[in-house]
């Protein structure tokens, strides 16, 4: 017996967005009120939910805008 999904279509999924350099976390504002979490390694995680991948996309425009290295964009399978 195959197992359903426990997430509907249109749930938004969880996203770790992590990016080259730091970033305030006066930036979530800008991101979609995602949480801005500066790292030691000199990078910065975005998370939070997006609500479909037209919005993921809008997101990495954003990214693209400030002209910040993309390093990994994951998708995070709740617990």
């Amino acid at each position: 017996m195959s197992r359903l999904p426990t997430r509907r279509p249109h749930d938004p999924t969880e996203y770790e967005i992590r990016l080259t350099g730091h970033l305030e976390p006066r930036w979530a504002s800008w991101f979609d009120g995602m949480s801005v979490t500066p790292d030691s390694d000199g990078t910065t995680v975005l998370s939070g939910p997006v609500a479909d991948q037209a919005a993921l996309h809008g997101l990495l425009r954003r990214v693209r805008d400030l002209g910040l290295p993309l390093v990994s964009v994951v998708p995070v399978t709740p617990s």
